[in-house]
């Protein structure tokens, strides 16, 4: 026993050993089973039919859905994919979200350099990377085609920036060229990281900053890199352009709630407990010991991400999960500096803690025997089990007072979070609705390119217009009946089908799924198409 405390007290490695460690377990979690399941709805399908467009017709300056002009979201990481597309052999699911996981794996290592910068001690640096390795939701939406794991990777790289700038002035350089990655990638959103790292530079006193060169040289290159694509669309599209993009995609987020997507002002406090166990049971420990040591670089840096970040996403009225992922690394620095405090001293082991562990114990007991009960897939099996293991583990030091229960924790949740992307059951969010891939199939057979789609589901799937290659519009029913009268292509629930009692019926394919929730591709027989139908065993 006394051995392995000393080991843990006195490790060895260099920081130049723990950023290959944390590089390499980050990539391997993050590629781990990348391609195993579907792209799903909303951003997924959407993203990848832009950077498909780009990869089939080569305008990388223009964003087009299905030939219609796209301003949702600016083009770097459109531009990621379909680079992704040219590497690695096409589209596909594995090529569309390689490039952006390997960029929110490098966020691992890079967390690690920031924490030897705010702390003055190596062991918070590598508490705070491990926890930020094995938060499920960095990990979860890192490897999606969504752009807010490669936000963190910048955030993360310019408060490091930021930060080395003490030392060396030409660091400054990288503040303003992540700033322009940033606005590349989601735009409005750096208004709020930029006030972070702003509020940061203010009561650290970094007064040199504002005459450094290399910041206001770094602030032209960022500009550089960003605001040549704004410009040229603002040129093409005029004030379409600027309705669309700032105001419609940007600002009314603030203040109205975007396509239904809103929530309570706790919304995200919700989010936080729901993903973020067993490490959101330390955060308040570590917001108050932030708190206590406010005037150290790392208590300034988790009190303002934690007040200005999480406050603002709190009070705007579009609220979506993945709006709280730049808070994050703060929530890892702030649970990481608490736990090296209980790796220091015994007398904070509340028994508390083994409460809440014993709970979380019991939980994972009974996910692992319900998972043997329903014949779920092996790996989950396996992951419950480990899970139930560890928090077992975790339970038997807090009681005794033994700081193994930290090393238990990341070592558990690592090999339960690999298990758990090796299973399709990462992407839960698929099974929501119908599952699209037989849909899309005979969408794609049996309708000519280019073809417009009416289906009677009443919500627009991008993941079915992915695989089809076809657009594929959500129509109420009275529309549909005239959309048939014009020789228009349906795509029909068997419901919608049996009660339009539609005339001259040609089926040209039939997607049967489970639950009975098959579909129909049909269109007027006067169109004189042969009737085919397929069906799905």
């Amino acid at each position: 026993m006394k051995k392995i405390s000393r080991f843990y007290k006195n490790i060895s490695w260099s920081d130049s050993h723990w950023l290959l460690f944390f590089f390499l377990a980050a990539v391997f979690l993050w590629m781990l089973g990348l391609g195993n399941v579907p792209l799903r709805d909303w951003d997924e399908g959407s993203h990848a039919i832009v950077a498909r467009e780009i990869y089939r017709q080569g305008n990388w300056l223009h964003l087009t859905y299905f030939d219609t002009p796209y301003f949702i979201k600016p083009p770097l990481v459109y531009w990621l994919i379909a680079i992704g597309y040219h590497v690695w052999g096409g589209v596909g699911e594995f090529s569309s979200r390689v490039n952006l996981a390997f960029l929110t794996a490098c966020g691992v290592p890079l967390l690690y350099l920031l924490g030897r910068e705010v702390f003055s001690r190596r062991l918070e640096a590598i508490l705070s990377t491990l926890v930020y390795l094995t938060l499920l939701p960095v990990l979860r939406h890192g490897r999606l085609v969504m752009l807010d794991g490669i936000i963190n990777t910048f955030f993360i790289c310019l408060l490091l920036c930021l930060l080395k700038e003490r030392k060396k002035q030409i660091w400054a350089l990288g503040i303003g060229i992540c700033l322009g990655l940033i606005t590349l990638t989601k735009g409005i959103i750096v208004l709020a990281l930029w006030a972070i790292a702003g509020v940061f530079v203010l009561l650290n006193r970094q007064w040199k900053l504002f005459v450094n060169p290399y910041a206001w040289l770094g602030l032209i290159l960022g500009i550089a890199i960003a605001v040549p694509w704004y410009w040229l669309q603002w040129e093409t599209h005029g004030d379409f352009f600027v309705e669309l993009y700032f105001k419609s995609q940007s600002l009314e987020r603030l203040s109205t709630a975007v396509e239904g997507n809103t929530g309570a002002p706790w919304y995200y406090f919700l989010e936080l407990s729901k993903y973020s166990l067993p490490w959101l049971f330390f955060l308040p420990g570590g917001l108050f010991l932030a708190w206590k040591q406010k005037g150290k670089p790392w208590g300034n840096l988790v009190l303002v991400g934690t007040i200005l970040f999480l406050g603002t996403i709190s009070l705007m009225q579009t609220k979506l999960p993945w709006y709280i992922m730049p808070y994050y690394p703060f929530f890892a620095l702030t649970v990481g500096a608490y736990l090296a405090h209980l790796w220091q001293d015994k007398r904070f082991y509340s028994r508390f803690f083994v409460g809440l562990f014993s709970i979380f114990n019991l939980v994972a007991w009974g996910g692992f025997i319900y998972f043997i009960i329903t014949h779920h897939p092996f790996t989950l099996i396996l992951m419950s089990g480990i899970i139930a293991v560890t928090m077992g583990l975790a339970t038997r030091f807090l009681w005794k007072h033994d700081r193994r229960f930290i090393p238990t924790l990341f070592i558990g949740l690592y090999f339960s979070l690999a298990l758990l992307m090796l299973s399709p059951a990462w992407l839960w969010e698929i099974n929501e609705q119908y599952p699209v891939l037989k849909v899309a199939a005979i969408a794609k057979k049996y309708t000519p390119e280019k073809t417009i789609i009416y289906t009677s589901f009443p919500h627009h799937r991008p993941s079915l217009e992915f695989y089809s290659d076809r657009q594929i519009l959500s129509t109420p029913p009275d529309t549909l009946q005239q959309l048939w009268e014009d020789g228009q292509y349906l795509l029909l629930d068997r419901q919608t089908f049996i009660s339009l009692q539609l005339p001259d019926l040609a089926i040209l394919g039939e997607a049967i799924l489970e639950e009975d929730e098959d579909f129909v591709l049909v269109k007027n027989q006067k169109s004189k198409l042969k009737a085919i139908k397929l069906t799905f065993d």
